[in-house]
């Protein structure tokens, strides 16, 4: 058997963080579109998605509303009985990998579009045979 689920869309809202004992797990939805077909519109699905651990503070601590997401996963799905003896469902992506995609939001430090970044100059750039092996810090 293989439960396997790849996903690249874009968070709904900021992420949720919350802790199960001592270990740290992440909420959100993400927004998948749909391949058109013959001039259809476009469709989204929106997928929810739990993060666990170490990820899941990365997510909560890098991540927010908008930002695209790349995840690697396995589908869950929960079934119970609500209040009224209805059979309810619930499905969601429980995250093994996750990877940031590039947002297009400014980075420090970064040029501005349009702008030409600064000419390095000779003394600027360091040869691998100009390494003396002392001056490396690890």
């Amino acid at each position: 058997m293989l439960n396997v689920v790849i996903l690249i869309g874009r968070l709904t809202q900021n992420p949720e963080l919350r802790k199960a004992g001592d270990v740290s797990v992440c909420h959100f939805t993400l927004a998948v579109e749909r391949p058109k077909r013959n001039g259809e519109e476009k469709k989204v699905d929106f997928i929810d998605i739990e993060v666990w651990r170490e990820q899941a503070e990365n997510v909560y601590k890098y991540c927010r509303k908008g930002d695209p997401v790349a995840v690697v996963g396995s589908l869950h799905i929960e079934t119970w009985e609500d209040k009224d003896g209805n059979r309810r469902r619930s499905l969601k992506v429980v995250v093994s990998r996750v990877r940031f995609l590039p947002t297009g939001r400014k980075a420090e430090g970064e040029a501005e579009p349009g702008k030409e970044p600064e000419e390095l100059k000779d003394e600027d750039i360091v040869m691998a045979g100009d390494l003396d092996l002392d001056d490396i810090p690890f």
